[in-house]
Protein backbone atom coordinates (compact mmCIF):
# COMPACT_ATOMS: atom_id res chain seq x y z
CA UNK A 1 0.00 0.00 0.00
CA UNK A 2 1.28 3.27 -0.48
CA UNK A 3 -0.52 6.82 -0.97
CA UNK A 4 -0.60 9.40 -3.86
CA UNK A 5 -0.97 12.98 -3.63
CA UNK A 6 -1.80 14.91 -6.72
CA UNK A 7 -2.05 18.06 -7.88
CA UNK A 8 -0.63 19.79 -4.71
CA UNK A 9 0.59 23.03 -4.11
CA UNK A 10 3.63 22.23 -3.07
CA UNK A 11 5.96 24.91 -0.93
CA UNK A 12 9.00 24.20 1.02
CA UNK A 13 11.75 26.90 2.35
CA UNK A 14 13.30 27.20 -0.89
CA UNK A 15 10.50 26.88 -3.32
CA UNK A 16 6.95 26.82 -4.58
CA UNK A 17 5.59 24.13 -7.77
CA UNK A 18 3.04 22.40 -8.48
CA UNK A 19 2.98 18.49 -8.33
CA UNK A 20 2.22 15.09 -7.28
CA UNK A 21 3.98 12.95 -4.64
CA UNK A 22 4.32 9.29 -3.88
CA UNK A 23 4.63 8.20 -0.35
CA UNK A 24 5.51 4.29 0.14
CA UNK A 25 6.61 2.62 2.93
CA UNK A 26 7.17 5.90 5.09
CA UNK A 27 8.88 7.93 3.06
CA UNK A 28 8.51 10.24 0.01
CA UNK A 29 9.37 7.77 -3.22
CA UNK A 30 8.86 10.36 -5.90
CA UNK A 31 7.57 13.75 -7.01
CA UNK A 32 6.54 14.90 -10.04
CA UNK A 33 3.76 15.73 -12.67
CA UNK A 34 1.12 13.50 -13.61
CA UNK A 35 2.05 10.74 -11.90
CA UNK A 36 0.51 7.50 -12.51
CA UNK A 37 -1.86 5.55 -9.55
CA UNK A 38 0.10 2.20 -9.08
CA UNK A 39 -1.60 -0.75 -7.87
CA UNK A 40 -3.04 -0.66 -4.63
CA UNK A 41 -1.87 2.43 -3.32
CA UNK A 42 -5.16 5.53 -2.53
CA UNK A 43 -4.88 8.39 -4.20
CA UNK A 44 -4.97 12.01 -2.52
CA UNK A 45 -6.54 15.06 -4.75
CA UNK A 46 -4.99 18.29 -2.88
CA UNK A 47 -7.31 20.66 -5.30
CA UNK A 48 -5.96 23.73 -4.46
CA UNK A 49 -4.19 23.27 -1.09
CA UNK A 50 -0.70 23.89 0.01
CA UNK A 51 1.20 21.00 0.89
CA UNK A 52 4.45 22.04 2.93
CA UNK A 53 6.28 19.47 4.65
CA UNK A 54 5.33 18.14 8.27
CA UNK A 55 5.65 21.06 11.23
CA UNK A 56 8.83 20.42 13.85
CA UNK A 57 8.08 21.68 17.28
CA UNK A 58 11.82 21.22 19.30
CA UNK A 59 10.06 22.40 22.42
CA UNK A 60 7.42 21.11 24.38
CA UNK A 61 6.79 19.03 27.80
CA UNK A 62 4.41 16.31 27.85
CA UNK A 63 4.44 14.59 31.32
CA UNK A 64 6.54 17.07 32.93
CA UNK A 65 6.24 17.06 36.63
CA UNK A 66 5.88 20.85 38.48
CA UNK A 67 5.33 22.49 41.26
CA UNK A 68 3.50 19.40 43.36
CA UNK A 69 1.72 18.41 39.86
CA UNK A 70 2.03 17.10 36.31
CA UNK A 71 1.52 18.88 32.85
CA UNK A 72 -1.44 17.49 31.58
CA UNK A 73 -1.06 15.89 28.49
CA UNK A 74 1.04 12.63 28.14
CA UNK A 75 2.68 11.84 24.94
CA UNK A 76 -0.51 10.38 23.68
CA UNK A 77 -2.96 12.94 24.01
CA UNK A 78 0.10 15.87 23.20
CA UNK A 79 1.12 14.12 20.02
CA UNK A 80 -2.26 13.70 18.84
CA UNK A 81 -3.23 17.24 19.52
CA UNK A 82 0.22 18.13 17.08
CA UNK A 83 -1.31 16.24 14.35
CA UNK A 84 -4.06 18.16 14.41
CA UNK A 85 -2.48 21.22 14.01
CA UNK A 86 0.15 19.95 11.18
CA UNK A 87 3.19 19.34 13.24
CA UNK A 88 4.09 15.61 13.13
CA UNK A 89 7.54 15.60 14.45
CA UNK A 90 8.52 17.27 18.29
CA UNK A 91 11.38 17.47 20.71
CA UNK A 92 10.42 17.01 24.09
CA UNK A 93 13.05 16.66 27.69
CA UNK A 94 14.92 14.69 29.94
CA UNK A 95 14.99 16.11 33.20
CA UNK A 96 16.89 13.98 35.57
CA UNK A 97 16.84 14.62 39.50
CA UNK A 98 19.86 15.55 41.22
CA UNK A 99 21.62 12.79 41.52
CA UNK A 100 20.24 11.01 38.84
CA UNK A 101 21.83 8.70 36.21
CA UNK A 102 21.25 10.72 33.40
CA UNK A 103 20.97 7.40 31.21
CA UNK A 104 18.46 6.20 33.63
CA UNK A 105 16.27 8.92 33.47
CA UNK A 106 16.00 8.83 29.49
CA UNK A 107 15.32 5.07 29.44
CA UNK A 108 12.47 6.33 32.13
CA UNK A 109 11.70 8.67 29.66
CA UNK A 110 11.78 6.61 26.60
CA UNK A 111 8.77 4.28 28.58
CA UNK A 112 6.64 7.49 29.12
CA UNK A 113 6.73 8.10 25.16
CA UNK A 114 6.39 4.63 24.21
CA UNK A 115 2.50 5.62 23.53
CA UNK A 116 2.88 8.58 21.55
CA UNK A 117 1.00 8.60 18.30
CA UNK A 118 3.56 11.11 16.13
CA UNK A 119 7.68 11.18 16.37
CA UNK A 120 9.78 12.70 18.70
CA UNK A 121 13.00 12.99 19.99
CA UNK A 122 14.58 14.08 23.25
CA UNK A 123 16.68 17.38 24.51
CA UNK A 124 19.05 15.94 27.61
CA UNK A 125 18.69 18.20 30.43
CA UNK A 126 22.01 18.84 32.44
CA UNK A 127 20.71 19.54 36.12
CA UNK A 128 23.26 18.77 37.93
CA UNK A 129 27.31 18.82 36.98
CA UNK A 130 29.26 16.05 38.71
CA UNK A 131 32.64 13.19 37.85
CA UNK A 132 29.76 11.29 35.82
CA UNK A 133 28.08 13.94 34.07
CA UNK A 134 30.72 14.56 31.25
CA UNK A 135 30.54 11.20 30.47
CA UNK A 136 26.75 10.69 30.03
CA UNK A 137 26.98 13.59 27.71
CA UNK A 138 29.30 11.68 25.36
CA UNK A 139 27.24 8.66 25.41
CA UNK A 140 24.06 10.26 24.42
CA UNK A 141 25.70 12.26 21.80
CA UNK A 142 27.59 8.79 20.74
CA UNK A 143 24.77 5.97 21.24
CA UNK A 144 21.30 8.01 22.07
CA UNK A 145 20.95 10.22 19.20
CA UNK A 146 20.91 13.31 21.41
CA UNK A 147 22.72 15.97 20.35
CA UNK A 148 21.17 18.70 22.37
CA UNK A 149 21.55 19.75 26.61
CA UNK A 150 19.46 22.02 27.94
CA UNK A 151 20.10 24.02 31.16
CA UNK A 152 18.49 26.27 33.43
CA UNK A 153 20.09 29.83 34.05
CA UNK A 154 16.96 30.04 36.39
CA UNK A 155 15.22 27.64 39.13
CA UNK A 156 19.00 27.73 41.14
CA UNK A 157 17.25 25.84 43.59
CA UNK A 158 15.76 22.58 41.45
CA UNK A 159 17.21 21.98 37.41
CA UNK A 160 19.27 25.54 37.48
CA UNK A 161 23.06 25.61 37.70
CA UNK A 162 25.67 28.25 38.46
CA UNK A 163 27.95 29.79 35.57
CA UNK A 164 30.78 27.43 36.81
CA UNK A 165 28.77 24.22 36.09
CA UNK A 166 27.49 26.22 32.89
CA UNK A 167 31.20 26.36 31.70
CA UNK A 168 31.47 22.73 31.94
CA UNK A 169 28.48 22.17 30.10
CA UNK A 170 29.69 24.10 27.57
CA UNK A 171 32.91 22.98 27.12
CA UNK A 172 32.19 19.33 26.58
CA UNK A 173 29.54 20.25 24.28
CA UNK A 174 31.47 22.24 22.35
CA UNK A 175 33.85 19.27 21.74
CA UNK A 176 31.07 17.14 20.69
CA UNK A 177 29.77 19.35 18.32
CA UNK A 178 26.32 19.08 20.07
CA UNK A 179 23.98 22.18 21.05
CA UNK A 180 23.29 23.89 24.07
CA UNK A 181 19.99 25.07 24.84
CA UNK A 182 19.28 27.93 27.16
CA UNK A 183 16.56 29.18 29.61
CA UNK A 184 18.19 32.55 30.13
CA UNK A 185 16.37 34.50 32.66
CA UNK A 186 18.51 35.42 35.63
CA UNK A 187 17.42 33.56 38.49
CA UNK A 188 18.89 35.21 41.61
CA UNK A 189 17.14 38.65 40.64
CA UNK A 190 13.97 36.29 40.04
CA UNK A 191 14.08 34.69 43.47
CA UNK A 192 14.64 38.07 45.08
CA UNK A 193 12.26 39.40 43.40
CA UNK A 194 9.51 36.68 44.07
CA UNK A 195 10.50 37.07 47.76
CA UNK A 196 9.66 40.81 47.96
CA UNK A 197 6.45 40.60 46.20
CA UNK A 198 5.31 37.49 48.41
CA UNK A 199 6.68 39.33 51.58
CA UNK A 200 4.64 42.40 51.01
CA UNK A 201 1.34 40.61 50.10
CA UNK A 202 1.30 41.08 47.13
CA UNK A 203 0.31 37.40 45.76
CA UNK A 204 -2.12 38.00 42.12
CA UNK A 205 -0.87 36.31 38.85
CA UNK A 206 0.49 39.75 37.71
CA UNK A 207 3.27 39.52 40.46
CA UNK A 208 4.75 36.34 38.00
CA UNK A 209 5.35 38.71 35.42
CA UNK A 210 7.01 41.95 37.49
CA UNK A 211 8.92 39.23 39.44
CA UNK A 212 10.78 38.14 36.24
CA UNK A 213 11.23 42.19 34.16
CA UNK A 214 12.55 41.58 30.61
CA UNK A 215 16.15 42.96 32.22
CA UNK A 216 16.46 39.64 33.67
CA UNK A 217 16.36 38.00 30.50
CA UNK A 218 17.98 40.39 28.93
CA UNK A 219 21.28 40.27 31.05
CA UNK A 220 20.78 36.02 31.01
CA UNK A 221 20.94 36.23 27.39
CA UNK A 222 24.19 38.82 27.33
CA UNK A 223 26.32 36.57 29.37
CA UNK A 224 25.23 33.02 28.10
CA UNK A 225 26.27 34.80 24.77
CA UNK A 226 29.46 35.94 26.74
CA UNK A 227 30.14 32.21 27.98
CA UNK A 228 29.37 30.71 24.76
CA UNK A 229 32.15 32.75 22.71
CA UNK A 230 34.85 32.18 24.97
CA UNK A 231 34.10 28.19 25.68
CA UNK A 232 33.04 27.79 21.76
CA UNK A 233 30.12 26.21 22.10
CA UNK A 234 27.00 26.28 19.66
CA UNK A 235 23.92 27.79 21.39
CA UNK A 236 20.15 27.89 20.89
CA UNK A 237 17.97 29.89 23.40
CA UNK A 238 14.16 29.20 24.16
CA UNK A 239 11.31 31.21 24.45
CA UNK A 240 12.35 34.79 23.59
CA UNK A 241 10.36 37.31 24.86
CA UNK A 242 11.34 40.85 24.59
CA UNK A 243 13.55 43.78 23.08
CA UNK A 244 16.39 42.84 25.50
CA UNK A 245 16.76 39.44 24.67
CA UNK A 246 16.99 40.12 21.12
CA UNK A 247 19.41 42.83 21.03
CA UNK A 248 21.95 40.47 23.13
CA UNK A 249 21.28 37.92 20.48
CA UNK A 250 21.14 40.34 17.79
CA UNK A 251 24.54 41.33 19.08
CA UNK A 252 26.17 38.21 19.47
CA UNK A 253 25.42 36.72 16.17
CA UNK A 254 27.07 40.14 15.03
CA UNK A 255 29.79 39.18 15.88
CA UNK A 256 29.95 35.28 14.14
CA UNK A 257 28.79 33.48 16.56
CA UNK A 258 26.91 29.69 16.04
CA UNK A 259 23.81 31.57 17.95
CA UNK A 260 19.91 30.43 17.28
CA UNK A 261 17.15 31.33 19.06
CA UNK A 262 13.18 30.60 19.10
CA UNK A 263 9.98 32.98 20.21
CA UNK A 264 6.61 31.17 20.68
CA UNK A 265 3.40 32.69 19.72
CA UNK A 266 2.12 33.92 23.37
CA UNK A 267 5.27 36.11 23.03
CA UNK A 268 4.00 37.66 19.69
CA UNK A 269 0.35 37.55 20.18
CA UNK A 270 -0.47 38.36 23.77
CA UNK A 271 0.05 41.20 26.54
CA UNK A 272 0.90 41.19 30.22
CA UNK A 273 -2.67 42.83 30.66
CA UNK A 274 -4.15 38.91 30.53
CA UNK A 275 -2.32 38.58 34.07
CA UNK A 276 -4.69 41.56 35.41
CA UNK A 277 -8.06 39.00 34.03
CA UNK A 278 -10.80 38.47 36.66
CA UNK A 279 -11.52 35.59 39.13
CA UNK A 280 -7.99 34.59 39.01
CA UNK A 281 -8.01 33.81 35.49
CA UNK A 282 -5.29 35.11 34.79
CA UNK A 283 -3.70 32.48 36.45
CA UNK A 284 -4.09 30.48 32.88
CA UNK A 285 -1.25 32.58 31.43
CA UNK A 286 1.77 31.98 34.28
CA UNK A 287 4.44 30.76 32.10
CA UNK A 288 8.06 31.63 32.27
CA UNK A 289 9.43 34.02 31.00
CA UNK A 290 5.69 35.90 31.47
CA UNK A 291 4.16 37.26 28.50
CA UNK A 292 5.32 41.28 28.57
CA UNK A 293 4.04 44.59 27.82
CA UNK A 294 2.69 44.79 23.97
CA UNK A 295 5.82 46.84 22.56
CA UNK A 296 7.86 43.79 22.77
CA UNK A 297 5.52 42.21 19.96
CA UNK A 298 7.06 44.25 17.08
CA UNK A 299 10.53 43.42 18.12
CA UNK A 300 9.75 40.25 17.62
CA UNK A 301 8.27 39.79 14.59
CA UNK A 302 10.80 42.13 12.82
CA UNK A 303 13.25 39.65 14.47
CA UNK A 304 11.87 36.78 12.55
CA UNK A 305 11.29 38.23 9.63
CA UNK A 306 15.13 39.27 9.59
CA UNK A 307 16.42 35.75 10.43
CA UNK A 308 17.67 37.18 14.16
CA UNK A 309 14.90 34.70 15.72
CA UNK A 310 15.11 31.49 13.46
CA UNK A 311 12.11 29.43 14.92
CA UNK A 312 8.78 29.42 16.35
CA UNK A 313 8.08 26.76 19.13
CA UNK A 314 5.35 26.35 21.80
CA UNK A 315 7.00 25.48 24.72
CA UNK A 316 3.98 23.43 25.08
CA UNK A 317 3.35 22.64 28.65
CA UNK A 318 -0.66 22.95 29.99
CA UNK A 319 -2.26 22.66 33.10
CA UNK A 320 -5.60 22.75 34.14
CA UNK A 321 -6.96 25.73 35.57
CA UNK A 322 -9.15 23.69 38.52
CA UNK A 323 -7.17 21.73 40.28
CA UNK A 324 -3.50 22.42 38.92
CA UNK A 325 -3.45 26.22 38.18
CA UNK A 326 -5.62 27.18 41.69
CA UNK A 327 -2.90 25.54 43.17
CA UNK A 328 -1.88 29.24 43.80
CA UNK A 329 -4.51 30.74 44.16
CA UNK A 330 -2.99 32.61 47.80
CA UNK A 331 0.76 32.21 46.14
CA UNK A 332 1.50 33.24 42.46
CA UNK A 333 4.98 31.30 43.23
CA UNK A 334 2.58 27.98 43.33
CA UNK A 335 1.00 28.49 39.72
CA UNK A 336 2.35 25.72 37.94
CA UNK A 337 4.20 27.12 34.98
CA UNK A 338 3.22 26.67 31.44
CA UNK A 339 0.02 26.38 28.94
CA UNK A 340 -1.16 24.42 25.78
CA UNK A 341 -0.13 25.31 22.14
CA UNK A 342 0.99 22.74 20.24
CA UNK A 343 -1.96 22.52 18.30
CA UNK A 344 -2.24 25.91 17.32
CA UNK A 345 1.10 26.92 16.21
CA UNK A 346 0.63 26.58 12.82
CA UNK A 347 -2.45 28.23 12.46
CA UNK A 348 -1.56 31.37 14.40
CA UNK A 349 1.30 31.94 12.83
CA UNK A 350 0.26 31.63 9.28
CA UNK A 351 -3.01 33.71 9.98
CA UNK A 352 -0.73 36.51 11.79
CA UNK A 353 2.24 35.94 9.83
CA UNK A 354 1.48 35.09 6.02
CA UNK A 355 -1.64 36.62 6.44
CA UNK A 356 -0.87 40.00 7.69
CA UNK A 357 2.19 40.23 5.68
CA UNK A 358 4.98 40.08 8.22
CA UNK A 359 6.24 36.81 6.56
CA UNK A 360 6.16 35.00 3.52
CA UNK A 361 5.39 31.58 3.06
CA UNK A 362 9.09 30.26 2.43
CA UNK A 363 9.91 32.33 6.07
CA UNK A 364 6.65 30.25 7.37
CA UNK A 365 7.65 26.66 6.36
CA UNK A 366 10.87 27.83 7.52
CA UNK A 367 10.12 28.64 10.86
CA UNK A 368 7.78 25.97 11.76
CA UNK A 369 9.68 22.81 10.07
CA UNK A 370 12.96 23.71 7.80
CA UNK A 371 14.76 25.35 10.31
CA UNK A 372 14.44 23.28 13.25
CA UNK A 373 14.86 20.68 11.52
CA UNK A 374 17.79 21.79 10.50
CA UNK A 375 19.26 23.10 14.03
CA UNK A 376 18.49 19.58 15.65
CA UNK A 377 20.13 17.27 13.43
CA UNK A 378 16.84 15.66 11.58
CA UNK A 379 17.20 17.56 8.38
CA UNK A 380 16.65 16.48 5.29
CA UNK A 381 14.72 13.54 6.68
CA UNK A 382 12.22 15.73 8.68
CA UNK A 383 11.55 19.53 7.42
CA UNK A 384 11.26 19.06 3.27
CA UNK A 385 9.90 17.69 0.69
CA UNK A 386 12.16 15.85 -1.38
CA UNK A 387 12.98 12.11 -2.58
CA UNK A 388 13.75 10.44 0.55
CA UNK A 389 12.53 11.95 3.29
CA UNK A 390 10.14 11.03 5.76
CA UNK A 391 6.54 11.25 4.31
CA UNK A 392 5.25 13.80 6.56
CA UNK A 393 3.35 16.55 4.78
CA UNK A 394 0.45 18.66 5.63
CA UNK A 395 -2.46 19.69 2.93
CA UNK A 396 -3.35 23.22 4.19
CA UNK A 397 -6.28 25.39 3.46
CA UNK A 398 -5.11 28.85 3.25
CA UNK A 399 -8.93 30.50 2.97
CA UNK A 400 -10.25 28.13 5.66
CA UNK A 401 -11.29 29.54 9.13
CA UNK A 402 -11.90 28.16 12.80
CA UNK A 403 -11.97 29.87 16.44
CA UNK A 404 -9.63 28.62 18.90
CA UNK A 405 -11.35 27.39 22.04
CA UNK A 406 -10.96 24.84 24.86
CA UNK A 407 -14.24 23.31 24.13
CA UNK A 408 -12.90 22.37 20.58
CA UNK A 409 -9.00 21.66 20.92
CA UNK A 410 -7.53 18.04 21.21
CA UNK A 411 -5.25 19.30 24.63
CA UNK A 412 -6.17 17.62 27.27
CA UNK A 413 -6.68 20.68 29.07
CA UNK A 414 -9.32 22.90 30.59
CA UNK A 415 -8.44 26.79 29.15
CA UNK A 416 -6.89 28.09 26.08
CA UNK A 417 -4.73 30.95 26.57
CA UNK A 418 -6.30 31.38 22.82
CA UNK A 419 -9.38 31.72 23.42
CA UNK A 420 -11.73 33.44 21.09
CA UNK A 421 -8.64 33.60 18.46
CA UNK A 422 -9.55 33.98 15.49
CA UNK A 423 -7.79 32.29 12.36
CA UNK A 424 -7.79 31.65 8.70
CA UNK A 425 -5.67 28.80 7.44
CA UNK A 426 -5.82 25.57 8.92
CA UNK A 427 -4.68 21.65 8.25
CA UNK A 428 -7.20 19.95 6.21
CA UNK A 429 -4.76 16.60 6.06
CA UNK A 430 -2.12 15.64 8.08
CA UNK A 431 0.30 12.90 7.17
CA UNK A 432 2.55 11.52 9.61
CA UNK A 433 4.79 8.60 7.74
CA UNK A 434 3.06 8.25 4.81
CA UNK A 435 0.03 7.57 6.92
CA UNK A 436 -3.29 9.75 6.94
CA UNK A 437 -3.72 10.60 10.53
CA UNK A 438 -5.64 13.93 10.14
CA UNK A 439 -8.51 14.39 7.95
CA UNK A 440 -11.51 17.00 7.82
CA UNK A 441 -11.41 17.44 11.21
CA UNK A 442 -11.05 13.60 12.32
CA UNK A 443 -7.73 11.90 14.04
CA UNK A 444 -6.72 8.47 12.68
CA UNK A 445 -4.10 7.84 15.68
CA UNK A 446 -2.84 5.01 16.37
CA UNK A 447 -1.50 4.17 20.21
CA UNK A 448 3.04 3.96 19.93
CA UNK A 449 2.73 4.57 16.61
CA UNK A 450 5.84 7.76 17.03
CA UNK A 451 9.06 7.00 16.53
CA UNK A 452 12.44 7.89 18.83
CA UNK A 453 14.03 9.70 16.78
CA UNK A 454 18.34 10.12 16.74
CA UNK A 455 19.80 13.35 15.52
CA UNK A 456 23.01 14.36 14.24
CA UNK A 457 25.48 16.59 16.05
CA UNK A 458 24.72 20.81 14.83
CA UNK A 459 27.62 21.02 12.76
CA UNK A 460 26.28 17.84 10.41
CA UNK A 461 23.85 20.37 9.37
CA UNK A 462 25.23 23.65 9.07
CA UNK A 463 28.69 22.46 7.57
Amino acid sequence: MGLLIRNGDIVTAERRWRGDIRCREGRIVDIGEGLKKESGEEVLDAGDLLVFPGGVDPHVHMELPVAGTVSSDDFESGTAAALAGGTTTMIDFVHPDRGEDFLEALAARKQEAAKAVADYGFHMAVTWWGEETRGWIEQCVRQEGISSFKIYMAYLGTVGLGDDDIIEVMKITAGLDALVVVHAEHGQVIKHLREKFFSEGKTEPIYHARSRPPETEGEANGRIAMLASLTGANLYVVHVTCEQAVAAITAAQGRGQRLWAETCPQYLLLDESVYELPDFEGAAYVLAPPIRARGHHEVLWQALAKGALQVVATDHCPFNFVGQKEMGREDFRLIPGGAAGVENRLALLFSHGVGQGRIDLHKFVDLVSSRPARIFGLYPRKGTIQVGSDADLVLWDPTATATISATAHHHRCDRSIYEGFEVTGTPATVIAGGEIRYHDGNLRVETGTGRYLKRNPVGEQYA
